[in-house]
């Protein structure tokens, strides 16, 4: 029952955390394609951006796109080749903002899918021990096997108060992360293709 508790504990604490930084990386990117589609100079949006102390979410993709491209452009005028590796620079840069959006969230998937075992072991124990108890009399009352049976139902109840949220959680930030992902790609996407149109008019003009 102390695991429980303990994973019941450590679960909120996580749950808590995690929808705080989701509910934050879903205002931020909302913010973000708003000043980005605004029309903004994308010069002075990535000197903006990278005058912060750490860039995340969208801004991160931004930057890493846009610095990738700015050194590639200034050695090549191939245009496939420049957004070759800026699309990789994005893609690196995506897996690890996905990677930060999905932390904490194996552990709730872990406390949702073995507490309730961890919960009937301790019910079948707290029942074995009370028909050892009883064995041990000859003659066997309610009042003797209540009290044990009584723990091992509590064992239960908290095996399922510390699964169930977690696993509510888990699946409602695995659909928050998804659509954030396919919010960062669909970004990644059409960011590529300002890029690649730049730099097809640069290599025209050149």
């Amino acid at each position: 029952m102390l695991i429980l508790v303990a994973a019941s504990v450590m679960s909120w604490a996580m749950i808590i955390q995690r929808n705080k930084v989701l509910k934050q990386a879903s205002e931020d990117t909302v913010k973000f394609e708003d000043k980005f589609w605004s029309g903004v100079d994308l010069s002075k949006l990535y000197n903006e951006v990278s005058a912060r102390a750490s860039a995340t979410g969208l801004e991160a993709l931004f930057k890493a796109g846009f610095k990738e491209f700015a050194r590639l452009h200034k050695t090549s005028r191939n245009a496939g080749s420049v957004m070759e590796g800026t699309q990789r620079a994005m893609r690196v840069a995506l897996s690890r903002e996905v990677e930060r959006l999905e932390t904490s969230l194996a552990f709730l998937a872990t406390v949702g899918s073995i507490s309730p075992y961890i919960g009937l072991f301790g019910t079948v124990w707290g029942i074995m021990n009370s028909f050892i108890a009883l064995g041990a009399v000859q003659q066997a009352t309610l009042a003797m096997v209540a009290p044990g049976i009584a723990e091992a139902l509590i064992a239960t109840a908290i095996g399922l108060f510390a699964a169930i949220p977690a696993v509510i959680a888990y699946n409602k930030f695995s659909h928050k992360v998804e659509q954030l992902e396919n919010a960062y790609a669909n970004f990644v996407e059409e960011f590529a293709n300002i890029l690649h149109r730049q730099a097809v008019a640069s290599g025209e003009t050149n």
